[in-house]
C-alpha cells in the first residue's frame, strides 16, 4: 500500500485485533503478521507500532508482559478486559467506516 495514511487511523484497531486473535504478541511479531496478512500490501513500522503500543497500554487497552528470551527481555502485549470491549467497539466502527467509504467509492455495488 503506497499511501501509509491510509492505514495510520486503523493502526490501533489493527493491533487490537491481532492481540484478540492471539492472545498475546510482541511488537516485532505484530509487523510481520500484518504483513503476512497482507501478502505485503501493509508493512507497520516500528516508528508507528510502539507509540500506537504504548499509547494503548496507557489508555488501560493492554497489559504488558515480559520474558526472558534468548537471554533478552521480550515485551509481550495483551488485551485487558476493557481492551476486549474495545476492540468489539472499535471492529464494528471501522465497518461502518468500510460500509460509507464503499458508497462513496463504489455506489453501484451498495
Amino acid at each position: 500500500m503506497s499511501n501509509s495514511k491510509l492505514y495510520k487511523g486503523s493502526l490501533n484497531t489493527i493491533i487490537l485485533k491481532l492481540l484478540n486473535e492471539h492472545d498475546k504478541m510482541y511488537g516485532y511479531e505484530i509487523t510481520q503478521k500484518v504483513k503476512v496478512l497482507t501478502k505485503g500490501e501493509l508493512n507497520i513500522t516500528e516508528g508507528a507500532l510502539y507509540p500506537a503500543l504504548h499509547k494503548l497500554e496507557a489508555e488501560g487497552l493492554l497489559d504488558v508482559e515480559l520474558a526472558k528470551v534468548d537471554n533478552r527481555l521480550r515485551k509481550y502485549y495483551k488485551l485487558t478486559e476493557t481492551g476486549t470491549k474495545e476492540t468489539i467497539s472499535k471492529l464494528n466502527e471501522l465497518a461502518e467506516y468500510i460500509k460509507t467509504m464503499q458508497k462513496l467509492v463504489n455506489p453501484k455495488l451498495v
